[in-house]
């Protein structure tokens, strides 16, 4: 028995897709300051990989989008997050805040006063 004859126009079969290495980015916030969230720590491949084991060890909630860590991991270590981030990163750190049972603090303007002068 032969083997079915070979069309010269057999095209070999497409070589799955390669894995997308994976991207990390840590944020450190201080709850009631008034300072922007600060990239702390940014990796790809294995340097992602570590930052999420020490983020899983250390029971530090962590939150996949892709979106957001593709404009964050461009910004440059120790620097506040860039202003087009804000709301997603507000975002993340209210589920975060709520998943930890943290109140979070209304914030204060000025049109909070309420008509009296302060001392």
């Amino acid at each position: 028995m032969s083997a079915p004859p070979r069309s010269p126009h057999t095209v070999p079969a497409p070589k799955p897709p390669a894995a997308r290495r994976p991207v990390a980015v840590a944020l450190k916030y201080e709850l009631g300051t008034q300072s922007l969230p600060r990239i702390v720590a940014t990796g790809k491949g294995t340097v992602a990989e570590q930052i999420l084991e020490l983020a899983f060890a250390n029971g530090v909630k962590v939150r996949e989008d892709a979106d957001l860590v593709e404009v964050l991991s461009a910004i440059e270590l120790d620097s506040d997050i860039p202003v087009e981030a804000i709301a997603a990163v507000a975002e993340i750190l209210a589920h975060v805040y709520r998943a930890n049972g943290t109140v979070i603090p209304p914030a204060r303007t000025d049109d909070d006063s309420d008509g009296e002068d302060a001392p």
